[in-house]
């Protein structure tokens, strides 16, 4: 049992670090002139192809689709909405706050994970999950640069966009742990995508007469496909059935430090020492999540009274 919960919250870990590319990848959208509904109408595609032609290889090699049953696909289709939503909020927060500000909003969904799970199951979180969440809060605070940079004054529209897109994520890791549960992933992907499609398209109708294709959108939205949409929504749906929604929420706060790497790679944002610090205390807070099921499980005969 100890083996599973480790091997699941590794696989939730490896999909909120796929998360870490998003913060990077939207910025240098902005920076090539792509508005922020056209990155999020992009991802949504993008994510839609690549499980169409994930699931079109699984078709060829002989393997048979499962059957969806109406009710199943709406809410799958339902789940694509919230995903997208998410997207949406913290792509809002980020034409309007700085990038630290909008991460460490997005962040809020830590805590708020932990909080759904006590509303919907009336139980009470373990307290190496309530540690968990305090220490990466802490860590996000310092990594976030929060605290050594000129924040200046943060548009409250900005602050209430992304602590919109935390409550989102963390509804998205509770539904998604309940919402198509034992389907193909492929196939779960593949509708989850298709209801991303519903939002991301909405909100940018004109998205293919603009040209933004042409202009070269599908790079940015290939890598947000791929590291948005096709890895998480796997991964978060093999695994996240298996935990609960506030050690999913923990243990997706990998998504912070993988963000701050990529950005300092790719977009050349620089890092200080306490932003390294802010990111140890994270990975810390992350193993007091971990640290009950690390240890030995006592057999019968440790557990007998001694004589």
């Amino acid at each position: 049992m100890r083996n599973d919960i480790l091997k699941y919250s590794a696989l939730v870990f490896l999909g909120g670090a796929s998360y870490g590319a998003m913060a990077a990848t939207v910025k240098m959208a902005y920076a090539a002139g792509f508005s922020w509904t056209q990155t999020v109408a992009s991802q949504a595609l993008f994510g839609t192809l690549l499980f169409a032609m994930a699931l079109a290889v699984s078709l060829a090699r002989g393997r048979k689709p499962a059957p969806f049953s109406p009710k199943r696909i709406l809410s799958l289709l339902g789940l694509g909405l919230n995903t997208c939503a998410t997207c949406v909020l913290y792509n809002l927060s980020l034409t309007m706050l700085p990038v630290s500000a909008a991460i460490t909003m997005l962040f809020q969904f830590t805590w708020i994970g932990i909080v759904i799970q006590v509303i919907v199951t009336r139980r009470r979180p373990r307290p190496a999950e309530l540690a968990a969440a305090a220490i990466i809060l802490v860590g996000t605070f310092l990594a976030s640069g929060m605290l050594s940079a000129e924040v200046g004054a943060l548009d409250p529209v900005g602050i209430l966009c992304g602590l919109g897109s935390a409550v989102s994520c963390a509804l998205f890791m509770f539904f998604s742990s309940r919402v198509g549960c034992g389907l193909p992933p492929i196939q779960r992907g593949l509708v989850v995508c298709l209801g991303a499609c519903v939002l991301g398209f909405a909100l940018c109708p004109d998205y293919f007469a603009s040209g933004a294709l042409q202009a070269g959108v599908w790079r940015y939205g290939l890598v947000l496909g791929l590291s948005a949409l096709f890895v998480p929504v796997i991964l978060f749906g093999i695994a996240t059935p298996h935990l609960s929604t506030g050690l999913s929420t923990i243990m997706a706060s990998s998504e912070l430090p993988c963000g701050i790497a990529i950005s300092t790679a790719l977009v050349g944002e620089s890092v200080d020492a306490l932003q390294l610090a802010g990111v140890a205390v994270i990975l810390a807070g992350v193993a007091v999540s971990q640290a009950p099921h690390l240890r030995p499980s006592r057999t019968p005969e440790d557990q007998r009274l001694p004589s």
